[in-house]
């Protein structure tokens, strides 16, 4: 969740270091300035996955003359991240620090403040989009949270922007932007990089635009959480969750669990959808209060919970997005 009071706040930071220098990676020419890192490798930290690979895929052959960091690599939820004494010690010594900006992320506001290198260059995905950041939505059927949150007058807006692909490739241009102003001798390879890879998002995006525009029934029902509302609100989808996409909340009411059911009913779905490391307990008690017999269980991946088991066999950004096209693909045909 994010607050769009923080905006100016984060637009600030972005703004000073994108005006600043790159700590041990100064230009040719400029005056060498006390190194901070001890490595003469460009040190890139990111929180989440998405960021880890774009950067790959920027760099390209290059990720061999960086320290590229994921900090999430135990697969934990952005949500339930704390990050250790050495994440800390990792963010305040490097170059560029890739995070989401939104209300999980509370705990940068310290590590920045106190960071060793004061011309570490900051990218925060919620200030990159800007006014393209969507509120939570609250739904009908929904549960809502236990307690009353903070701050309540103002909008919290959801973190999960990389769930879509026109956001990815603005992002992806700000990362390819900021590499080459930290590395300009290699600037015209991230340029081309960066080429090929938004070429792949659009032909991404266009496969998902036709398989939604020519889809019959545009609604789907998720037992869980519900952190795609970036993905269905670019193609024309519509959804009925038991929770929003950042809530804390782990057990649905009967009244959540019997409106879903009755959902299942009135429009006739053969699926319920949940999300990546779901115990199913609460779609499958959907689908019983439904009854219906013929209703079975999809999954959707939020790409928030990558291993590094998971890098190192393969996986990427777009390979989990091509998986949750397959997924849409069938349920919408």
């Amino acid at each position: 969740m994010y607050k769009k009071t923080d905006l100016a706040f984060f637009s600030f930071i972005t703004a000073a270091s994108v005006l600043t220098g790159c700590g041990s990676k100064n230009t040719a020419g400029a005056a060498e300035a006390p190194a901070v890192n001890k490595s003469d490798k460009l040190s890139v930290v990111c929180t989440i996955f998405p960021e880890y690979d774009w950067v790959r895929e920027i760099m390209g052959s290059h990720t061999a003359e960086a320290d590229i960091t994921y900090l999430l690599d135990s697969g934990t939820d952005l949500h339930n991240f704390q990050p250790t004494a050495s994440d800390i010690m990792k963010i305040s010594t490097c170059d560029i620090f890739i995070h989401v900006g939104g209300e999980s992320d509370k705990w940068v506001d310290d590590a920045l403040e106190d960071a060793m290198n004061k011309d570490m260059k900051v990218i925060d995905l919620m200030d990159v989009i800007g006014d393209s950041a969507k509120e939570e939505e609250l739904k009908e059927g929904m549960q809502e949270e236990d307690e009353e949150e903070e701050d309540e007058d103002e909008p919290e807006y959801d973190e999960h922007v990389w769930l879509s692909l026109k956001n990815a490739e603005v992002i992806c241009n700000v990362i390819a932007d900021t590499l080459s102003q930290c590395d300009s001798a290699n600037a015209d390879d991230y340029k081309a990089n960066l080429s090929a890879y938004t070429a792949k998002l659009d032909k991404m995006d266009n496969d998902f635009r036709s398989i939604t525009e020519s889809a019959e029934h545009k609604t789907l029902i998720f037992g869980d959480r519900f952190p795609f509302r970036y993905l269905f609100d670019d193609y024309g989808l519509d959804y009925y969750a038991a929770f929003k996409g950042c809530s804390a909340e782990s057990e649905a009411s009967f009244e959540t669990i019997s409106f879903l059911a009755d959902k299942i009913s009135e429009l006739d779905c053969d699926t319920i959808f949940i999300i990546e490391n779901s115990d199913k307990s609460i779609a499958e008690s959907v689908i019983r209060n439904s009854g219906s017999k013929d209703c079975s269980i999809a999954e959707l991946n939020s790409v928030q919970s990558v291993s590094a088991n998971d890098v190192n066999s393969g996986v990427t950004y777009l390979s989990i997005m091509q998986q949750n096209f397959d997924v849409l693909e069938k349920y919408l045909s």
